[in-house]
C-alpha cells in the first residue's frame, strides 16, 4: 500500500493539470456556471452509486455539513472562478499562474489554522516553487488584452483563496468521516454555488457537440471523480503545506499540455523554470530523516 501511495502525488498532478485543458475544450460551447452545474450533479449520482456499490458509511449531519462547506469553497468557488475566467478569454497558462499562488496562500492558513509548523526548509521551497512557476509562464503575461481584464483576474484570485480556504477547511473538519460520502456531499456544496449562478446569471445555452461531451466526461471521471479522491487522501494523510505545494506543478505539466495539444509557446526559459519549480517542491516536500526528527 505505501509503495502505491508513493505514485499517488505525481498521478495528482497530472490529472488536475488536465483540468485547465479541459476548460479551453469546454468553454466555447457551454457558459462556466451551466457546465459546472452539470458536472457536479454528474458526479454526485457517480458518488451515489460507488456509495451504494460499495456499502459506504452515511455520513452525519455534521460531517455532511462539513464536507459541503469543503465542496462550496474548493469546487464551488474555486472552479466557478477559474472557468469563468476562462470562458471569458483567460488564457489557460494564466489562469494556472495565478493559481500558483494557492500553496503559499495555504501555507499561511494552514500555520494560523491548522497549528502546522512550517520550517524555514518549506518556506525556501514554496519561494523558489513560486519563482520556477512565474519563469515557466512569463511568455504568457507578455499577453494584455485578450482575456486578461480586472474581472478576469479578480475572479481567478478569489477562487484560488477559496481553494486554499477549501483545503484547510477539509483538514481540520473534514478528513474524519468516509472518503466516499463526504465527496458526494462535496459536489452538492459546489451545485448549491453554481446552480443558482447558471439560472441568475448565464442563458444556459449549451452546444453539444464531441469536444463538448468528451470535456465532461474526462471532467467528471478524471477530474471529479480520480483526482478529487486523490486529493482528499494525500489532505486527510498529509501536512497542507506540503499538500499544497503540489500545486506549483500544476502550470508547469498544464504548459506542456497546452504546447503539445494547442501549440502554445514552450521555450528553453520555461524548461529552465519548470526545474526550478521541482526543485522547489522538492524542498518543500522532502521528508526529514527520521533519526533527525528524533534528534530535535
Amino acid at each position: 500500500m505505501q509503495d502505491i501511495k508513493r505514485f499517488i502525488p505525481a498521478t495528482f498532478v497530472v490529472l488536475w493539470a488536465t483540468g485547465f485543458i479541459g476548460a479551453r475544450y469546454a468553454m466555447p460551447w457551454a457558459e462556466p456556471f451551466t457546465f459546472l452545474g452539470a458536472r457536479f450533479v454528474i458526479a454526485a449520482g457517480l458518488f451515489i452509486g460507488l456509495i451504494v456499490l460499495l456499502g459506504s458509511k452515511k455520513a452525519s449531519r455534521k460531517e455532511a455539513f462539513f464536507a459541503s462547506v469543503s465542496g462550496m469553497l474548493m469546487h464551488g468557488i474555486y472552479l466557478g472562478g477559474v472557468f469563468w475566467a476562462i470562458h471569458r478569454g483567460m488564457p489557460a497558462g494564466l489562469s494556472a499562474l495565478i493559481v500558483g499562488l494557492q500553496p503559499l496562500i495555504t501555507a499561511v492558513m494552514a500555520g494560523k489554522i491548522l497549528g502546522e509548523k512550517i520550517l524555514p526548509r518549506h518556506w525556501l521551497g514554496l519561494a523558489i516553487g513560486f519563482v520556477g512557476v512565474v519563469v515557466v509562464l512569463w511568455p504568457k503575461l507578455g499577453a494584455i488584452g485578450s482575456g486578461i481584464t480586472f474581472e478576469t483576474l479578480l475572479a481567478s484570485l478569489v477562487s484560488v483563496v477559496g481553494m486554499s480556504a477549501g483545503t484547510v477547511w477539509q483538514k481540520r473538519f473534514g478528513s474524519g468521516g468516509d472518503l466516499l460520502t463526504g465527496t458526494f456531499w462535496q459536489y452538492v456544496g459546489g451545485a448549491v454555488v453554481v446552480v443558482p449562478a447558471a439560472f441568475l446569471l448565464e442563458t444556459r445555452q449549451v452546444v453539444i457537440n464531441g469536444e463538448l461531451i468528451f470535456a465532461l466526461a474526462w471532467l467528471v471521471l478524471v477530474l471529479s471523480v480520480g483526482a478529487i479522491f486523490l486529493l482528499m487522501v494525500m489532505i486527510r494523510d498529509g501536512e497542507m503545506s506540503k499538500v499544497g505545494s503540489l500545486f506549483y506543478l500544476v502550470p508547469a505539466v498544464t504548459a506542456v499540455m497546452a504546447w503539445v495539444l494547442f501549440g502554445e509557446e514552450l521555450s528553453l526559459v520555461q524548461i529552465v523554470g519548470m526545474a526550478i519549480t521541482t526543485f522547489g517542491v522538492g524542498l518543500a516536500t522532502a521528508q526529514v530523516p527520521t533519526r533527525a526528527r528524533a534528534s530535535r
